[in-house]
C-alpha cells in the first residue's frame, strides 16, 4: 500500500512529541517549572492533534470497508482521499464498485428474462434450514394470483398443494403433474419440474410450472405448422408441373398446324400429368388414412396368437432379407385391443425394422412383451443403423420418411392407433439397438 505519506506524518508527530517530552523533563531537572508547564502542555497539545489525526484516518478506513462489507456504493470517494494514503483503498473501492453496478445490470436482466417467459419461475434461496424466495416472476404471480411474498412459508398459505408436493420430496428435483386449484376456481393441472443447484456457499432451488393446456396448444401448433409445411410441399410437387404442361399444351394445340413430334409432346405432358394427379390423389388417400381413423373394435385377443398372426405375414420377407427374428413374446395372458389395428401398427414396426436391417451384415430383428404396473408393454427391436439425431423429433410427423419408396404415414399411423386404444408409443436408441415401446393400460 503507498500509505508511505501518511507513516511520514506520523513518525514526525511521534517524534516531535518525543522531543518535547524529554525536552519538559529537562526543564524541571533544571527547575523552570513554569517553561516546563508550558512546553508540556505544548506537548498535550501535539499528543491530541496525533490522536485525532490518526482517528480520522482509521474512521475514513472504517467507513469505507463498512460500506464495502454492506455493498453500499452510493457514496462518492472523496477527492482529497483518492490518492496518496487512500489510494490503494480508492482503487478497491471502485473496481468492487463497478462489479457491483455489473452485477446489477446482469440481475436486472435475468429478472427481465425471467418475467418475459410464458412459465411460471419461482427461485428459492435457502438461509440456514429455511428457504426464502429469491424471485418470483410475474407469470407465477399473476397466474395463481400470489402476491410477491419474501419467505417460503407465507407461499404456503397461497399455494398449500403446490408447497407439500414439493416438501414430500424434501426439496429435491422431481417432474410430475400437479392439479392446484386457484383461487376459487376448478382445479387446474400443470407440470411441475424442480432442480437444485449450489452457487459458493449459496443454495437455490427452482421451481418451473406449465399449465398442461398452453403445452398441449403449443405442440399442436407446432403439430399444425409443420403439417402444413408438409402438405404445402407435396401440393406443390405436383401442382407446378401439371400447370406447367398445362399451359404448354395450350401453346401447342394453339398452332394452326400440329406434326408428328407436337403429338409426341402432347402424349408426354398427358401422361405426366396423369402420374402426378395419381401421386397427388394417393397423397390425399393416406391423408385421408390418418385424420379419418375409424375408432377401435375391441376385443379379448390372445398375445400369443397375435404375434404368431404377424410373424406368419412377415415371415418371408425376413427370410428373404436374411434377418434372425429372437421372439421372446411367450405370454398367456390377453388383451382388450382390436386386433386388426394391432395387427397394423406390429407389421409397420417390423417393416421399418427390416428397412433398418438393410445396409448391417449381421441382422437381428427382437420382440418381446412384458408386464408392469398395471399396464401392458410390447417392444420391437433391431441392430440396425438406428435413428439419426437429426430427424428423431420427426419420425412421427406425418408423411415424414427417409426410404425413397415410402409414403410416411406408417409411424404415425401406428402412433394414432395406440393412442386412439388409450396407450401410447414411443421409441428409444442407443449405440447397438433401436426400439419401439407400445404401452397398452
Amino acid at each position: 500500500m503507498k500509505n508511505w505519506k501518511f507513516y511520514n506524518a506520523l513518525f514526525i508527530r511521534v517524534l516531535f512529541v518525543m522531543i518535547l517530552f524529554f525536552f519538559c523533563i529537562f526543564l524541571i531537572y533544571k527547575t523552570f517549572y513554569y517553561n516546563a508547564v508550558l512546553v508540556g502542555s505544548f506537548g498535550l497539545i501535539m499528543l491530541a492533534e496525533m490522536y485525532f489525526y490518526i482517528k480520522n484516518q482509521l474512521q475514513f478506513y472504517d467507513r469505507t470497508i463498512f460500506s464495502i462489507l454492506q455493498s453500499d456504493f452510493t457514496t462518492n470517494f472523496p477527492e482529497e482521499n483518492k490518492k496518496d494514503n487512500f489510494q490503494s483503498l480508492y482503487l478497491l473501492y471502485e473496481t468492487l464498485k463497478e462489479r457491483q453496478q455489473e452485477q446489477t445490470s446482469k440481475e436486472l436482466i435475468y429478472r427481465s428474462l425471467l418475467n418475459n417467459i410464458d412459465s411460471a419461475a419461482l427461485i428459492l434461496e435457502k438461509d440456514n434450514d429455511d428457504w426464502n424466495i429469491f424471485l418470483m416472476n410475474d407469470s407465477f404471480s399473476n397466474l395463481f394470483k400470489v402476491p410477491k411474498v419474501s419467505h417460503w412459508k407465507y407461499l404456503k398459505n397461497y399455494l398449500p398443494s403446490l408447497c407439500y408436493e414439493i416438501e414430500k420430496t424434501d426439496f429435491s428435483e422431481l417432474k410430475s403433474a400437479i392439479s392446484i386449484k386457484i383461487e376459487e376456481q376448478d382445479l387446474q393441472t400443470f407440470i411441475l419440474q424442480t432442480s437444485r443447484t449450489q452457487t459458493y456457499n449459496k443454495e437455490y432451488f427452482v421451481v418451473l410450472l406449465d399449465s398442461i393446456q398452453r403445452v398441449i396448444e403449443k405442440k399442436e401448433k407446432e403439430a399444425w405448422i409443420n403439417l402444413m409445411k408438409i402438405i404445402s410441399h407435396e401440393l406443390m410437387n405436383s401442382l407446378t408441373p401439371i400447370r406447367a404442361l398445362s399451359q404448354n399444351l395450350l401453346y401447342i394445340v394453339d398452332q394452326e398446324k400440329l406434326d408428328e413430334e407436337d403429338f409426341e409432346d402432347i402424349k408426354g405432358s398427358i401422361s405426366t400429368i396423369i402420374n402426378r394427379s395419381d401421386h397427388l390423389q394417393a397423397f390425399v388417400e393416406s391423408y385421408r388414412k390418418l385424420a379419418m381413423l375409424p375408432t377401435p373394435t375391441k376385443q379379448m385377443t390372445p398375445i400369443n396368437a397375435l404375434f404368431e398372426d404377424c410373424i406368419r405375414i412377415m415371415s418371408p420377407i425376413l427370410k428373404a432379407e436374411n434377418i434372425e427374428l429372437i421372439n421372446d413374446v411367450h405370454s398367456s395372458r390377453s388383451i382388450l385391443i382390436d386386433r386388426n389395428q394391432m395387427e397394423q401398427v406390429i407389421i409397420n414396426l417390423i417393416t421399418n425394422s427390416v428397412y433398418a436391417l438393410k445396409e448391417k451384415t449381421e441382422k437381428k430383428l427382437f420382440v418381446s412383451s412384458y408386464t408392469e404396473n398395471n399396464r401392458f408393454f410390447i417392444t420391437i427391436s433391431d441392430n440396425g443403423k438406428g435413428i439419426d439425431a437429426a430427424i428423431q423429433d420427426k419420425v412421427f410427423l406425418p408423411f415424414f420418411t427417409t426410404r425413397k419408396d415410402g409414403a410416411g404415414i406408417g409411424l404415425t399411423l401406428s402412433k394414432n392407433i395406440i393412442e386412439a386404444h388409450g396407450g401410447y408409443l414411443s421409441y428409444q436408441s442407443d449405440e447397438d439397438k433401436t426400439s419401439f415401446v407400445i404401452c397398452l393400460i
